[in-house]
């Protein structure tokens, strides 16, 4: 691997972790539940993104499938909150 692939990946690391931090600060500040939701699909759509840079970075499937999990995880969820901010109910 070249070291300017190496530098970016660490940068992009960097800058998911601090995205991260200032969305969990989001999540646990948020003034309604919508804000609050918002953060936490934005808070699984990075930790998905950072698996896939994990993936590059050490040439995995087993990242690639993980960054799948948390995508498919992540719409249920969002969709589940979604209905419950809506209707006050998931399972009707």
């Amino acid at each position: 691997m070249s070291v300017l692939l190496t530098n970016a990946i660490l940068l992009t690391l960097a800058v998911f972790t601090l995205a991260m931090v200032l969305t969990l600060i989001r999540l646990f500040k948020g003034p309604s539940a919508q804000d609050r939701v918002l953060a936490l699909d934005y808070l699984y759509i990075l930790a998905m993104l950072m698996m896939l840079v994990l993936g590059i970075r050490y040439a995995s499937d087993t990242y690639f499938e993980a960054a799948l999990l948390i995508a498919l995880f992540g719409f249920v969820g969002s969709f589940a909150l979604a209905k419950f901010l809506l209707r006050g109910e998931v399972i009707e």
